[in-house]
């Protein structure tokens, strides 16, 4: 090759040149070879060989040196000399080859590298026989890429990076750095502006409020193996999912990830959960959006510790027996200027059109789903959490939102998808992709929609044209179940329905019954203050509902705090009420929920056929009784459990029933039992039916019996 002219030189030593390996490193020219090096302000530099022989540089134009070799410098360094100052002696970067391939490249183009964080990002590498960093990013319509951090204190122009052509790639590896060294990307844009970028792909990134990607790398020894492979081998669908949902930085402020996990594995032991549901611990810049605001998708939240160390709070949740969801957010992202949007200058993650990429209520942007590079961006995140760090299950953020083109939208502000309907084909494409590609990679996990409409098939399987998600949240039940109970006890014969409504529809999808956080925020108060009555009704009421929600078809999830009745409305600037188990009333309410738990996994017709309608049968009182609610669930081995319901505030006594077995009927569970704080109304010996099932039953006042039959 030739000299490179005056405007590509130029270009090369402001580090704006959108092939740099072109110009600088070695190059054969007129039967030699030629090394060329940017070193502005050097009084000399000079290209020590993997030989010893040392091949001086003179300078060219603008910082950009070279020296001539008889023969081919594959290994060097390059030393510079500089006024003042120890000479600077440094592995050549623009030496070496790209580390991504050409078939990553073409995944990538086709979407579907399904472990995109191997390649893009930065990755701490042995590589042409020495250690450094890889940085790899995606910015198909930038002019020119750099790396900038603490390896060229902030100057971008010592490392630009090389454009990999159609890709929309650009790479370059970094010989000696490695684990901490915080850094950026500062792009070139089409139109001529240089912008500054967290990395999409970093897997680690500094403690909020700085915004700069981390190198990292991980060491950690995973010991749950047991669980791993018992997870492969079962369904969730037939076992019995109980979760506990947290918000970990103000379950127990001041604990960080390691911290935690001895503190609540022990608790969530205690009380009998099978998981735990953290809401999101993506980074993301503002902590009040409780993490649903992502701007690092791969990067665990700095604000507890490092990434080994969440694996660490995960790992110890495994080897206690407890599960681990986590709350994914592929629907929207912030405008931070730092982060996704407008990653190259322009739309990109986003799509384009506002009608379609920007949710104005939110103030937030909605991903380019169509886009084969941003579908496997957040197909490949999914999988991510899967592998990396050992999850069980995502809880998939605001779906309804991501199906409908005219969600939260006006008339005239939003387009018609190309059949003039309104549901997002991308989307909706993409959320087949995720599901079918996370089941197919990691048999055992759940993916669990928060899905609110009554779009069909969110759990049928992709093959049948459904969404193929696991389970989807009955945001129906949440809504009618709290109505009713939050009404007084008076005025709840009317009402009946508001409870018996889910039955109609509880086996058309695989549900999960979530009182969640958002249900004890923004002037809801919390469960507790929503139930009627004086502080005995509302802890009799408290427990009536939980001992109907558990017994319900469908898997539970309760938000923090509930389990022990706090009062006051969760904020995420506070932690909980702890001190409330100091009262023996709610103390005893938490005793509740741990024999909830209990009682509930021990029944196989609680769990075993949650997505069986045969399974399910509907109990009722022989004379009417609108407060009265009844149903009978059946495990795979003929065993019965009945819900017994009296959602009135007198006791019922005597109350002819039939019930579907005849002999001894065992009462295992009794909310209104004086250890639970309750008035201690109840069947003791259990109830016997005739041989036509006839039985009486005591009902306690506000309260809720399960009774057990076997099929032997």
């Amino acid at each position: 090759m030739t000299r490179p002219d005056d405007a590509i030189l130029d270009a090369v030593a402001a580090g704006a040149y959108h092939a740099p390996h072109d110009v600088l490193g070695p190059h054969e020219q007129d039967g030699g070879w030629v090394i060329r090096a940017r070193r502005p302000f050097a009084q000399s530099v000079t290209a020590v060989l993997s030989d010893g022989s040392r091949v001086e540089m003179s300078h060219v134009r603008q910082g950009v040196w070279e020296g001539t070799s008889t023969a081919q410098p594959t290994a060097y360094d390059l030393v510079a000399t500089y006024e003042g100052s120890p000479d600077y002696r440094v592995d050549d970067p623009y030496r070496h080859l790209p580390t991504l391939g050409e078939v990553d490249l073409h995944l990538i183009r086709e979407g579907r590298h399904e472990q995109l964080w191997r390649v893009l990002g930065a990755h701490v590498r042995h590589y042409d026989g020495v250690s450094g960093v890889s940085f790899a990013v995606w910015a198909p319509n930038a002019r020119a890429v750099r790396v900038v951090g603490d390896l060229n204190g902030w100057d971008g122009t010592q490392h630009a990076m090389r454009s990999l052509g159609s890709s929309g790639i650009w790479e370059l590896f970094v010989p000696g750095i490695g684990v901490g060294s915080a850094y950026k990307f500062e792009i070139l844009t089409a139109a001529g502006h240089w912008i500054m970028k967290a990395d999409p792909m970093a897997r680690r990134a500094e403690v909020p409020p700085a915004t700069a990607s981390v190198v990292t790398d991980t060491e950690y020894t995973w010991q749950d193996d047991d669980w791993m492979s018992a997870r492969a081998a079962r369904s969730p669908h037939d076992s019995a999912m109980s979760t506990y949902e947290v918000h970990l930085g103000s379950w127990r402020p001041g604990l960080g990830y390691t911290a935690a996990a001895d503190e609540l594995a022990d608790y969530v032991t205690a009380q009998g959960f099978t998981h735990v549901e953290f809401m999101p611990l993506a980074e993301h810049p503002f902590g009040g959006s409780w993490g649903y605001q992502v701007s690092g998708y791969y990067a665990p939240t700095s604000r507890f510790g490092t990434p080994d160390e969440l694996r660490y709070l995960i790992d110890r949740l495994h080897q206690a027996g407890i599960g681990v969801i986590m709350d994914w957010v592929p629907g929207h992202f912030p405008k931070d200027e730092f982060a996704l949007a407008r990653f190259d200058g322009v739309p990109l993650y986003e799509h384009p059109d506002p009608r379609r990429g920007e949710h104005r209520d939110w103030g937030t942007l909605i991903f380019d789903y169509g886009r084969n590079e941003v579908r496997n961006f957040l197909v490949a995140n999914a999988l991510y959490w899967f592998e990396e760090f050992h999850v069980d299950g995502l809880r998939v953020d605001a779906v309804a939102s991501m199906l409908y083109l005219d969600y939260s939208r006006e008339e005239g502000q939003w387009e018609p998808n190309i059949h003039g309907g309104r549901e997002n084909l991308e989307a909706i494409r993409f959320l087949q992709e995720v599901n079918a590609t996370a089941y197919k990679r990691h048999p055992g996990v759940a993916m669990i929609a928060e899905e609110s409409t009554s779009f069909p098939g969110v759990t049928a399987p992709t093959s049948q044209g459904g969404l193929g998600f696991g389970f989807k949240w009955n945001m129906g039940w949440m809504n009618d179940s709290l109505v009713y109970i939050g009404r007084d006890p008076l005025y709840r014969a009317h009402h009946e329905g508001e409870l018996s409504f889910s039955f109609v529809y509880a086996f058309s999808e695989n549900f999960v019954l979530p009182i969640s956080h958002d249900e004890v925020v923004h002037g809801k108060g919390s469960l507790f203050t929503r139930m009627p009555g004086d502080h005995w009704q509302q802890l009799a009421n408290m427990r009536a509902f939980l001992a109907y929600m558990w017994g319900h078809p469908g898997k539970q999830l309760l938000f923090m705090g509930q389990e022990f009745g706090q009062m006051s409305e969760w904020s995420e600037s506070r932690g909980l009420d702890w001190w409330m188990l100091d009262q023996p009333a709610h103390a005893q309410l938490q005793h509740f929920v741990a024999e909830l738990n209990r009682s509930y996994r021990a029944e196989a017709a609680l769990w075993q056929r949650d997505t069986d309608g045969a399974a399910f049968s509907r109990v009722f009182p022989h004379s009417p009784n609108a407060n009265v609610l009844g149903f009978a669930r059946q495990d795979d081995s003929g065993g019965t459990v009945a819900v017994l319901c009296n959602f009135s505030g007198a006791p019922i006594a005597d109350l002819d029933i039939t019930l579907p077995g005849t002999g001894a009927w065992v009462e295992i569970l009794n909310s209104d039992a004086e250890e639970f704080g309750g008035s201690g109304v109840g069947n003791l010996g259990g109830v016997t039916t005739d041989a036509h099932g006839n039985a009486r039953v005591i009902l306690p006042p506000l309260g809720v019996l399960w009774l057990r039959h076997d099929a032997d």
